[in-house]
């Protein structure tokens, strides 16, 4: 009895794992370019590859490096991180109704591995998800990040100094990357990212802020304002 559960356990494994293939190979170009910019930014090595172990969440590492950069302090940094993956809340809350009953130190554990693309993969498979899956599905996703990041700083320590120095365009082709297509798919995006974009100018100009602040109040503030215009002309017109 005990081997038979074992043996499927290994198997949920095996399927996790392939499920999440496709997740690691697309892992690969965004894990190197954050070592890279690490580099530049001068994270050693090894500060590099824990940021990846600890945080292992993309758009909030990127944000990290900006802010760390521009010589923001910790507090900063920490809230920004916590703003940007406060969806994390809602997609950990979604998928708990779909995953088996299980022992709660394991879901607390394969809930650290949940990103956006981990949940995409498990949502939308078919019937419930089991730990095991889950382990598997993230084992893969998390080791492509946390490997490809350091190999992606290693390579940037051999590249050119002027090469080196160049690398920090890419940390905001990145931003606009991630942001581009998501304004094609909704207008609110474009107006969220122009208030934010609005709010952070006129902190910058002013000097009443640090750039950490800035980016925390410019973010909450455009969101704010975009979800009550968007809530009140809804309410329009519904009437």
């Amino acid at each position: 009895m005990a081997e038979t559960a074992f043996i499927r356990k290994q198997t949920h494994f095996s399927e996790g794992m392939a499920a999440g293939l496709s997740i690691a190979i697309g892992y690969m170009p965004v894990a190197l370019t954050f070592g890279l910019l690490a580099g530049d930014t001068g994270l050693t090595l090894s500060e590099t590859v824990m940021m990846s172990i600890f945080v292992f969440a993309g758009a909030a590492q990127y944000i990290s490096l900006s802010l760390l950069a521009a010589g923001t302090g910790i507090f900063e940094i920490v809230f920004t991180t916590f703003i940007v993956n406060i969806r994390h809340f809602l997609m950990s809350a979604s998928l708990n109704e779909k995953v088996e009953e299980d022992s709660l130190w394991k879901k607390a554990l394969y809930s650290f591995g949940i990103t956006d693309e981990t949940f995409s993969v498990a949502s939308v498979k078919e019937g419930t998800v089991s730990a095991g899956y889950m382990f598997g599905l993230i084992f893969i996703s998390y080791s492509s990040w946390v490997v490809f990041s350091g190999v992606g700083h290693m390579i940037g320590a051999n590249l050119p100094e002027t090469l080196q120095e160049s690398m920090s365009v890419a940390l905001y082709a990145m931003f606009i990357g991630l942001l581009v297509p998501s304004m094609k798919k909704q207008r609110k995006v474009v107006f969220l990212a122009g208030a934010a974009a609005i709010f952070n100018s006129v902190f910058y100009l002013t000097g009443s802020l640090s750039t950490g602040w800035s980016i925390v109040l410019s973010t909450l503030l455009s969101a704010v304002l975009v979800e009550l215009a968007y809530s009140k002309g809804g309410k329009r017109h519904a009437e």
